[in-house]
C-alpha cells in the first residue's frame, strides 16, 4: 500500500479535491487533517477526543463541508495544536497515537520521522492536510488529482497496511 499526502491552504480547494477523490471512487481511502478554527480556545494541554462531527458541525461551531467529506469524522485536541478536525483512517490513528501528535500518527503509518514533523509543522501552521491510502494501481490517479487540483507538498510513500 502507498499513501499520497498533500496540504492545501484554502478549505473548499480541499473540499473540491475531496470531492473529485470520492467520484473517481476514493471513499474510505482519504483522510483529512484540519485545524478546527471554531474551537481553538480549547485547552491545548491534553489530547483526547471531542464530540464525532454529523452534519458539518463541531461543539461550539460549524467548520463547513470537510467533515462530511470523509468517513469517520472526530474531534481532536493534540498537544501544542489544538482542536483538529480528523476524518478517515486518520481520525482512528491519531486518536490512538497517544502522545505522538500528528507526527506519531503518520509515523506509525509508516511516513518517514522527518517528513512526518514536516506535516506536523504544516497542520499547526492552518493547512488542510489531505491523504489518500491506496494500492498502488490507484495511487497515481489519486497524487495527479491532487497536483491538478492545486495541492502543495504532494508526496507517495510507501506506508503500512
Amino acid at each position: 500500500m502507498k499513501t499520497v499526502l498533500s496540504t492545501f491552504t484554502d478549505r473548499q480547494q480541499a473540499e473540491r479535491a475531496v470531492d473529485e477523490l470520492r467520484r473517481k471512487g476514493f471513499e474510505k481511502e482519504i483522510s483529512i487533517l484540519a485545524r478546527d478554527n471554531e474551537n481553538k480556545g480549547q485547552d491545548q494541554g491534553g489530547m483526547g477526543q471531542g464530540n464525532n462531527l454529523t452534519g458539518g458541525t463541531t461543539t461550539g461551531g460549524v467548520i463547513g463541508g470537510l467533515a462530511g467529506l470523509a468517513v469517520g469524522a472526530g474531534a481532536l485536541v493534540i498537544p501544542g495544536i489544538g482542536p483538529l478536525i480528523a476524518a478517515g483512517p486518520i481520525a482512528g490513528l491519531l486518536s490512538g497515537a497517544a502522545t505522538g501528535g500528528v507526527a506519531g500518527g503518520l509515523i506509525d503509518w509508516g511516513i518517514p520521522n522527518e517528513r512526518s514533523k514536516y506535516y506536523e509543522g504544516k497542520v499547526k501552521e492552518g493547512r488542510v492536510l489531505v491523504s489518500v491510502h491506496a494500492d498502488d494501481q490507484k495511487i497515481n490517479d489519486a497524487e495527479e488529482s491532487l497536483k491538478r487540483l492545486g495541492a502543495q507538498d504532494v508526496e507517495v510513500h510507501q506506508t503500512k497496511k
